[in-house]
């Protein structure tokens, strides 16, 4: 297969993920992540165009609103920003298929994933599923192509899939955050969201790194459940569940290539350790031959920009 091919499957397969914050007046650089913002609304704008100018046809949203609550109850409100995003893209930017983040954490003063009762330190599970439901469906009324439930609360996608059928969204897709582990490679990913716990962790609900059995009965679950893509979470150092959950499941599977270990290659990059464009295309490789159909990378623009830039190159040659 030539290297322009192999370009073309990464190109259709990556997915962009995309940082939309409340209130602000200029997008806000991303310190731990060089080439990574919190978006206002002009400056969505100007990137949705350039990454439709590129190519990039599927992006992750994520919203951070302007203020937390303990319940964190603007993450399910009808006039969100993040909702607002995702109808505005829908009405003007069409040509882009939204994946969109079902979370709490980023909307909570405590930082945990779901609805914890004031006064106490646990995950209230009814609530949270509760909550969960209500925000998918909040964001399919918004005109999002897939939700994407992160929390990792047992029987999330249950929940939203029957929550969407009840609200007439049988069209909406779920992709689930199957196996999401308890990793240290979230770290840049927190400081975007301002979603570090602020009491406890979350492996009380992640997974442990050490469980692959775990992983793959999750990911049988969630599949009997009505996830549509399933996921693995991070991408990296879990390549053995990536292709054992491919081979084993034969379902459409997406891989997060986290925050993490994109800061890792930028800083190597810098530091003149290896060529960044190399080395992002041989972790996409690993990727795809471990069994991803998806891949989730903070990398799927300048991937897009390098393929444009070699499709000149070859027609300049051609010329």
């Amino acid at each position: 297969m030539s290297e322009e091919n192999k370009k073309k499957i990464y190109l259709e397969s990556l997915i962009y993920p995309l940082f939309v914050k409340q209130g602000l007046s200029f997008d806000e650089p991303v310190e731990s992540m060089p080439g990574v913002f919190r978006y206002s609304l002009a400056g969505l704008k100007d990137k949705l165009t350039q990454l439709n100018n590129l190519g990039i046809k599927n992006l992750l949203l994520f919203g951070i609103p302007q203020e937390k609550t303990w319940q964190g109850e603007t993450a399910w409100q009808a006039n969100n920003f993040l909702n607002w995003a995702i109808s505005f893209i829908k009405a003007y930017y069409p040509g882009f298929k939204i994946f969109s983040d079902v979370c709490l954490c980023a909307y909570t003063q405590h930082g945990h994933c779901g609805i914890i009762p004031q006064g106490q330190s646990q995950l209230d599970r009814e609530a949270t599923l509760s909550a969960l439901t209500e925000i998918a469906v909040s964001q399919a009324k918004a005109g999002a192509d897939f939700v994407c439930p992160s929390a990792m609360a047992r029987h999330q996608v249950k929940a939203i899939r029957q929550g969407l059928d009840r609200a007439g969204f049988r069209e909406v897709k779920i992709m689930s955050y199957s196996v999401k582990f308890a990793s240290n490679f979230y770290g840049p990913f927190r400081q975007i969201a301002d979603s570090s716990p602020r009491f406890g962790d979350r492996k009380a609900y992640q997974l442990d790194y050490q469980c692959k059995e775990v992983a793959l009965a999750r990911i049988e679950q969630e599949i009997q459940e009505g996830a549509e893509i399933i996921m693995v979470k991070p991408g990296l150092a879990y390549l053995d569940i990536v292709y054992q959950a491919k081979e084993k499941f034969k379902a459409p599977l997406a891989v997060y290539n986290v925050s993490g270990e994109y800061a890792l290659v930028k800083l190597g990059a810098k530091q003149g350790f290896w060529s960044e464009q190399e080395l992002v295309y041989e972790l996409i490789a690993s990727f795809k031959r471990a069994g991803a159909d998806y891949i989730i990378t903070y990398h799927a623009a300048d991937i897009a920009a390098w393929q444009i830039k070699y499709e000149q190159q070859e027609s300049a040659i051609i010329q």
